[in-house]
């Protein structure tokens, strides 16, 4: 079931290094939510907070709360891993595990979490690859490399691994940055069929993008180089790029500066 996320005046540190401040928003549920913002804003830094990924980095830690429905990921009983598991992460340049089979990545996770019975592990993979619009692509060649598909099947072979494990938030850094654009198109496309049944948040540097794939839009700004990055507005999509309430936001959406 897909999750609502509410983020209470969330601080995040690298070290003594304060690299995104003070940050208060709320996603919904079956929404696709995007960051936008120039560069070094913190975008990134704060998608990886939601399912505490930013801890891997040496000295990563937040100070605030992100809570997900009733459940606070950052209390001291909260199981980092488990969260990944509820919070899914798809990274920038498709990453399959390259000495693996398509179908081992896709159970990869599944076999992590103790699912060992080969006909559930058939049926979940082939489930995540439909979900994932790539079944009908690799179904007769699933023993076969999954580091030897097309940059786009890769990714999307990365959101079936992601789904395979059944999260309930999906979370997207720049998707499409390393795609050409008829395989941009195919993951936008299941982008919006997934919200159906995920809550996913989406960084994008590609404003066109935002505004065709997400039904809300948060800009991240800093105000000089060295400064953390800051929430400047968040509203739906359409306010945001017609009539934001924020001069900055107006400038950048514009091309005025970023």
């Amino acid at each position: 079931m897909a999750k609502r996320i509410d983020v209470t005046d969330l601080n995040v540190y690298y070290g003594d290094f304060k690299a995104v401040e003070g940050v208060t928003m709320t996603v919904e549920p079956r929404s696709v939510t995007a960051f936008i913002g120039p560069s070094g804003c913190g975008k990134s830094t704060f998608l990886r907070t939601l399912n505490r990924m930013h801890e891997v980095i040496p000295g990563g830690r937040v100070e605030g709360k992100v809570m997900l429905d009733d459940q606070d990921l950052y209390a001291a009983s909260m199981d980092p891993v488990r969260v990944r598991r509820t919070v899914g992460m798809v990274f920038q340049r498709p990453n399959p595990f390259p000495t693996m089979s398509i179908y081992d990545n896709v159970a990869a996770g599944l076999r992590l979490n103790g699912v060992r019975g080969k006909s559930t592990l058939d049926g979940i993979v082939e489930e995540s690859l439909k979900g994932a619009n790539l079944w009908n692509e690799v179904k007769d060649r699933l023993g076969k490399p999954g580091a030897g598909l097309s940059g786009g099947q890769q990714q999307r072979l990365c959101i079936a691994r992601a789904i395979a494990v059944q999260p309930q938030v999906l979370l997207m850094d720049e998707p499409c940055s390393a795609l050409d654009p008829i395989s941009t198109l195919a993951i936008e496309d299941l982008i919006n069929e997934l919200k159906t049944s995920y809550t996913i948040v989406i960084v994008t540097h590609n404003m066109q993008q935002a505004a065709r794939v997400s039904d809300r839009t948060a800009f991240f700004n800093l105000r000089a180089t060295g400064e953390p990055g800051r929430l400047v507005e968040i509203d739906d999509t359409t306010r945001i790029f017609n009539n934001p309430s924020q001069k900055q936001t107006e400038d950048y959406i514009s091309g005025r500066f970023g």
